[in-house]
């Protein structure tokens, strides 16, 4: 094939997933000497319009994952958003140290529908945003060097052009995880949202600048629209002013700290 460009679109509130979609990128770029080109989607405002690609780009689409799935509410986006003419891609899902379970699956099939060809993908372990304790220091040099084994292989299938493009399953995905609590009863925090410490909160409005939903209101730096719990804010407060206090969220950190702190297995399909 004659790929012009490696065109790299992550979805990534804290971070975690635009760190490893730059890796996977610039290892790709880097191996097929060509330029790379970056779209972030995190802010509203890049995702008004839509994104083409052609059959000389090799597309990258980096997301989290959130309870095992991709992010419910960006879904639609990306199904409306992203379109590609017969461009080969690689979709890479980012979990926080526990499993991606039916995520990179979702985003194969989601993909392969809006007009890309799958040439690999993987799933690959990142920090929690719940937790600096869950995913530590991820990715770390493993993780390097499966990265970098990885995308030699996508590469090699490019370059020979044999077998290059993945069969895809596409029946039913597997429902949302259930995230627990510590004593193993399902925790029910989806009416949770951070609040702010009006003695921290120097109202520099990082906050309201970082949400990828735009919910926080510029005058009192409160949760006033629909909340995915992604941490963004949390993450962003200089003074860490921004904290959740649902005991049923608290609960459910508590149980992934004490339950997800050994290191989980990075999941590449070549």
């Amino acid at each position: 094939m004659n790929i012009k460009r490696v065109c790299v679109l992550y979805f990534s509130p804290t971070g975690g997933t635009e760190k490893i979609a730059h890796l996977v990128a610039e290892n790709l770029s880097e191996k097929l000497n060509i330029e790379c080109t970056f779209f972030d989607i995190t802010q509203p405002k890049n995702r008004y319009n839509e994104y083409h690609f052609s059959e000389d780009d090799l597309v990258v689409m980096a997301s989290p994952v959130y309870a095992g799935r991709l992010p419910n509410k960006l879904v639609p986006e990306y199904k409306a958003k992203i379109w590609g003419e017969g461009t080969p891609a690689v979709p890479i899902c980012v979990f926080g140290n526990r499993s991606p379970d039916e995520s990179l699956r979702e985003l194969m099939i989601l993909m392969e529908d809006n007009g890309f060809s799958i040439v690999g993908a993987a799933a690959f372990a990142g920090r929690h945003a719940f937790s600096d304790q869950i995913g530590a220091k991820r990715p770390d040099e493993n993780d390097l060097d499966e990265i970098a084994a990885f995308t030699s292989k996508v590469v090699q299938k490019l370059t020979d052009n044999r077998k290059m493009f993945l069969k895809i399953d596409h029946s039913e995905l597997g429902a949302y995880y259930t995230p627990l609590k510590e004593d193993g009863t399902p925790a029910k925090f989806l009416k949770a949202r951070p609040y702010t410490d009006a003695d921290r909160c120097i109202h520099c409005g990082l906050c309201v600048e970082k949400c990828p939903l735009e919910s926080i209101d510029i005058n009192t730096m409160e949760t006033v629209g629909l909340c995915i719990k992604c941490q963004a804010c949390v993450r962003c407060c200089p003074t860490h002013a921004k904290y959740f206090d649902d005991t049923d969220f608290l609960s459910h950190v508590a149980m992934l700290e004490k339950n997800y702190k050994r290191r989980a297995k990075n999941i590449m399909i070549i």
